[in-house]
């Protein structure tokens, strides 16, 4: 097993021991706070899965909203608003059933991970997805990781396809 495999199997475990309510809720309240989010009118977020960081609360927010849609080896940028049908991926994910948009109309992206670290480079779930996504942008859109300080670490094992993020947000919890 490699030096990430190892790393995401035990970030996981211990994603089931943490208090993940009360770090979505710490964790919504900071980005909320974080001026690029304020100013960010087209925000994608990414669907929680059951011991992941659940930033939901944010589509109360006056934002249009999109979450990704898998197609192959590609992320699609699907817009989202209560009437958009949910329906589960292959990766047991709710992704939205509305028709992608050009990602270049994103001011703001919100990067699930495993870990992160303080380059800004985190573990992903190993599919490289949001790396490929990120990396054929045309234009440079910001991204924020929110993360458990405890999944926060000082050096993670990267790659030279592996794109760091702009902006971590850590719990405080």
């Amino acid at each position: 097993m490699n030096n990430k495999t190892v790393l995401r199997i035990n970030a996981k475990e211990l994603r089931k021991t943490l208090d993940m309510k009360s770090m979505s809720e710490n964790l919504v309240q900071k980005i909320r706070e974080h001026e690029i989010y304020k100013y960010s009118k087209h925000v994608l977020l990414f669907y929680p899965t059951k011991y992941e960081v659940n930033l939901l609360e944010l589509l109360k927010d006056d934002k249009k909203f999109y979450f990704p849609r898998v197609k192959e080896k590609d992320l699609l940028v699907c817009p989202y608003d209560k009437d958009v049908r949910l329906e589960k991926s292959k990766f047991n994910i709710l992704e939205p059933c509305s028709n992608p948009v050009d990602a270049q109309i994103l001011d703001l992206i919100i990067v699930p991970a495993l870990m992160v670290d303080k380059e800004g480079y985190r573990l992903g779930y190993g599919g490289g997805f949001y790396d490929r996504f990120l990396s054929a942008l045309e234009d440079k859109v910001t991204t924020i990781c929110p993360i458990p300080k405890e999944l926060f670490t000082e050096k993670l094992p990267h790659d030279c396809y592996d794109i760091m993020v702009d902006i971590i947000v850590k719990t405080t919890l």
